[in-house]
């Protein structure tokens, strides 16, 4: 996924221009770039594994009358960079083919590189020399390839640039006799561009100077960790995650165990958490929001923002917000590095088959990363199961770029597709934070909750001063945009909708959403995270967030306890493939981690 930019000119390129297009495109992503320029009659093409600023400080390629670029969010081919070149064509790509190799399956042309960009030149060079046009290969690709591909297709020797896009990521606007490209509207209009028009449903043919000269190649490769590590499955590895089978005291009426935080049973072996439980999933009336996003509706252009992660409730939001509400939607994804290949690939197969633009924002993946490994660091020498939610606490911003992007868009309703049962009081409560029924003072709700919660978890640091580190501000600023600030034009589709398990599955099987290989569960299958925090609760608590979940669900009647028992014996069991990756991103030692996580004292009498 990146965010690709250019210029086109009459005469040089204009460089602050230029340079905002640049700036902006980070926003996508910033592990690696590239930049393809004219200079001398010949195209050259600079490819780094850095960020795309820094390049464009190399390169200055204002002299040029083109220049295109993108800045790049890896998500496979690490060893590969764009653009991507075949015979004298080569194209920037924002998005993911999610059938790569069924498509490469389709073509005469032999794949040599991991990026899945290549198929896109393949195709056209196919294409062209099948005697087609070249305004008609996005079609060709379409018939051929699934997933977002918004592309500028650069074909020197024809003398032109093809843009498209199956989406709408992509967007064309002039300056006088300029034309300009870029990902989003709002980086054309920053730049003060007039006619702003988005390439969806026909392509934009530019013109640009022709060469028959090859392309001038040059990768400038500096990094040193690795973003995607390769699975290697080690069985040795694999039988160190253990699996308790436990005799809990369960409720009888739902499923939580003696080992939930300040629960208690009643006579009947009830627990408080049951007898004091309102229901969740009643949703109100649907006319209520029809009415209520009726003020924001536009006859043009899109009208609400919907946070998108890929997950299971969020692409069925997704799919209610367009064919039960009616609304015309921009997605926006927050990825901050724990973004699973899966949860990428759903995000590009929905915003594709439904047609709806997708606003990346992109955290700097290196150092998000960093920050997780520093705070697991940390933990280890003090393990705290009131300190395990520190591992997800980068992802909070996404509440703080939610506001970027009305500002950016100017559309201000967003509509979230949260799961009404996702409630984990145990999270916190293992930091000593009384569920809501139990707290005896009303300033405990709020703002002082929030307070109370921080002063607990600071008390928790001074345990292990590995926590105060570099991350501290991160992690604190992303708490205050989740906690704090306060959230306007902003409603829960599940409001209005119930929430139903099989509804959703059913809904997601007819986009054929793709699940995970190892596990059946549908739940946070695109959270890189989830499998080793439950794997911590599961193997100290003896159970997870799936034990919670499910107790919702036989609360609100969906489903029996027995249904509830069985499913989770199954959802509890360690997920080692994502539980490597989660470690291997980290550059953490699998062996380690899981030997400190299964000496922690337990919660219940082991047999």
């Amino acid at each position: 996924m990146c965010g690709i930019f250019g210029q086109v000119a009459a005469q040089t390129i204009h460089k602050s221009n230029f340079d905002s297009l640049v700036k902006h495109s980070e926003q996508r992503g910033q592990d690696s770039s590239g930049l393809i320029y004219l200079k001398d009659g010949k195209y050259y093409i600079e490819r780094a594994d850095y960020n795309v600023e820094k390049l464009l400080n190399k390169v200055k390629p204002y002299q040029s009358k083109v220049a295109l670029g993108h800045s790049r969010l890896i998500t496979n081919g690490l060893a590969d960079n764009q653009p991507v070149i075949k015979d004298n064509i080569c194209v920037i790509h924002n998005g993911i083919i999610i059938n790569e190799k069924e498509a490469w399956s389709k073509i005469k042309s032999e794949r040599k590189l991991i990026i899945d960009s290549e198929l896109i030149v393949a195709i056209a060079l196919e294409h062209l020399n099948d005697g087609g046009e070249i305004k008609t290969i996005p079609e060709k690709l379409n018939s051929i390839c699934k997933g977002v591909m918004a592309c500028a297709l650069v074909l020197p020797a024809k003398g032109k640039v093809l843009l498209f896009s199956n989406n709408g990521s992509l967007y064309l606007g002039r300056i006088g006799e300029d034309i300009y490209f870029a990902s989003e509207s709002y980086a054309l209009h920053q730049i003060g561009c007039s006619e702003v028009n988005q390439i969806k449903d026909e392509p934009v043919l530019i013109d640009i100077p022709v060469s028959d000269q090859p392309f001038n190649l040059v990768d400038n490769k500096t990094r040193v960790e690795n973003l995607i590590p390769e699975f290697k499955f080690n069985q040795a590895e694999e039988k160190l995650l253990v699996y308790p089978k436990l005799n809990l005291k369960r409720c009888t009426k739902c499923i939580l165990p003696e080992t939930m935080p300040y629960i208690k049973f009643d006579d009947k072996g009830v627990c408080n958490y049951c007898n004091n439980y309102r229901p969740r999933n009643n949703p109100k009336p649907k006319e209520e929001l029809f009415k209520l996003v009726e003020p924001y509706r536009r006859k043009e252009g899109i009208d609400c923002i919907v946070p998108f992660s890929g997950g299971r409730d969020s692409c069925y939001g997704l799919h209610l917000v367009v064919k039960e509400l009616g609304m015309k939607p921009i997605t926006y994804t927050y990825d901050w590095g724990m973004v699973t290949d899966l949860g990428r690939r759903n995000i590009s197969h929905f915003c594709a088959e439904l047609g709806i633009e997708n606003i990346i924002v992109a955290a700097d993946i290196s150092q998000k990363r960093k920050n997780i490994a520093m705070n697991l660091k940390a933990w280890m020498k003090s393990p705290h199961l009131g300190m395990v939610s520190i591992f997800t606490a980068g992802d909070k911003h996404f509440f703080r770029y939610v506001e970027t992007i009305k500002k950016q868009t100017g559309v201000n309703l967003n509509l979230w597709g949260v799961n009404p049962l996702e409630v984990t009081h145990f999270k916190s409560g293992f930091l000593g934070v009384k569920p809501d029924f139990e707290e005896e003072k009303v300033y405990s709700h709020g703002v002082m909750k929030q307070l109370r919660y921080h002063y607990l978890r600071f008390k928790a640091m001074t345990e292990s001063l590995g926590y105060f580190n570099s991350s501290l501000w991160d992690t604190l600023s992303g708490e205050y945009y989740r906690s704090f600030t306060e959230k306007k034009d902003y409603y829960h589709i599940f409001d209005y909708w119930r929430w139903d398990e099989k509804i959703v599955d059913d809904t997601l099987a007819t986009y054929n959403w793709e699940k995970a290989i190892d596990t059946n569960t549908t739940w946070r299958i695109g959270d890189g995270t989830a499998a080793f925090y439950n794997y911590i609760y599961n193997t100290v608590a003896g159970f997870t967030e799936h034990d919670t979940f499910r107790s919702n669900q036989i609360r609100e009647g969906q489903m029996t306890r027995e249904e509830a028992l069985r499913l989770v014996e199954d959802e509890n069991r360690p997920r080692y493939q994502n539980i490597r990756w989660y470690l291997d991103t980290l550059d953490m030692n699998f062996d380690e981690v899981i030997k400190v996580i299964n000496k922690i004292p337990k919660l219940y009498k082991e047999s």
